[in-house]
């Protein structure tokens, strides 16, 4: 059986000759100098369809699965994870499927045309992998709510169009189910800006330009009655239910990180000469190279079962965490090797190995650290 059909192909193909020809001189220039993804850049990407891959196609998206959205991920990956992670704002649409109609038919098409696009606030300054733990409040008020708190480690918050937010609207009956009580919201913005009651400071990042990352005041932030997402107290299940999408796709980054990182390697050891012939002829850099490549396809194979699982309905929760664990833990590794492969060269930003490296690292944090991957894993063997 082989995953990859012939509509597979094209999309890889296109998607890669996309991320060389338009992402990659992009981000040898701006993610030096920690810039924002340009708006001309987001527009192409909008006229490839990229940003209504997993939008139904009559709201105008493309109508594809998991196994799409994560193939494009990985080639654009290859250029500049930021840009794979750009696209999500809209095709990671927490709450999808619990919107109205008409909800769907003023913001999908918007979405799949790139004009729309959104960021998440979950995390908090005291709340991370444990998502039950939410403290910023919703307070019901006539035909608003009332928001008090604080988020962090929000990216793209000043760009956004939109904010799917999370916050508790009630208190559990039982302290041991501390994830009841927590509501979804999902509001318009100002792009470019926050509007009155919310506050936003950058937070200094090692990597992973392109985007900003937030942390977020709210003081007394008023949002329409509507805002409200699916049942109230209910939100938790709503961010659950995305998380084998949301996994894999950071497989597909990760995947895409370390296969940048090992093609820029290759082309370095062909062309690099050391005592009198290139370094790639040394049995040393070849086994290193050798042992990359392998670790990369078999996280590609593993995120490839876990996406068809996800388009055929079938439950792969403990997969996911693992090819999330599985690709974060061998990317950091791969664009490792990949830079030592580079020597000095390699600790430089005249090669992109040392995004990938930047870049990598990060996958093995966000959608749920390696340590939580490895408890979800755990807790499902020995269930």
């Amino acid at each position: 059986m082989t995953y990859i059909t012939e509509e597979r192909r094209l999309i890889i193909e296109s998607a890669r000759e996309f991320a060389m020809r338009e992402v990659l001189p992009i981000a040898n220039k701006l993610d030096p100098e920690k810039a924002d993804i340009p708006m001309a850049l987001r527009e192409k990407m909008a006229e490839m369809g990229y940003f209504g891959i997993l939008i139904p196609e009559e709201y105008g998206g493309l109508g594809l699965g998991c196994f799409e959205y994560c193939l494009v991920a990985e080639e654009l990956s290859k250029a500049w994870m930021s840009v794979a992670s750009i696209m999500a704002r809209a095709n990671g649409l927490v709450g999808m499927p619990v919107m109205t109609e008409e909800q769907r038919r003023n913001y999908l098409p918007r979405m799949a045309r790139g004009d729309f696009i959104g960021c998440v606030a979950i995390s908090e300054p005291d709340v991370g992998s444990d998502v039950s733990g939410i403290a910023c409040r919703a307070r019901r008020d006539g035909d608003s709510w009332v928001i008090n708190g604080n988020k962090y480690w929000c990216t793209f918050a000043d760009g956004a169009d939109f904010m799917i937010l999370m916050a508790r609207t009630s208190e559990p009956a039982n302290p041991k189910r501390r994830h009841e009580g927590i509501s979804c919201f999902m509001f318009e913005k100002p792009r470019g800006s926050f509007p009155k009651g919310m506050q936003g400071n950058a937070i200094p990042k090692i990597g992973y330009f392109g985007m900003k990352t937030f942390e977020l005041a709210f003081d007394d932030f008023r949002i329409p009655a509507e805002s409200l997402m699916g049942e109230e107290g209910k939100g938790f299940y709503l961010i659950s239910s995305e998380l084998e999408k949301a996994r894999a796709h950071t497989a597909a980054r990760a995947i895409g990180c370390a296969t940048g990182a090992l093609d820029t390697a290759i082309a370095y050891a062909k062309e690099r000469v050391q005592f009198g012939k290139p370094v790639s002829d040394f049995q040393g850099i070849r086994f290193k190279l050798a042992r990359m490549a392998t670790e990369i396809e078999a996280a590609r194979q593993l995120m490839y079962y876990v996406c068809d699982c996800v388009d055929t309905g079938r439950r792969s929760d403990k997969e996911a965490s693992m090819v999330k664990y599985l690709a974060s833990e061998m990317a950091e590794r791969v664009t490792s090797d990949a830079l030592q492969v580079l020597g000095g060269a390699g600790y430089t930003q005249l090669h992109p190995v040392e995004r990938f490296w930047r870049d990598a690292r990060l996958t093995k944090i966000f959608e749920g650290t390696s340590e939580i991957q490895l408890r979800i894993i755990s807790d499902r063997l020995l269930a």
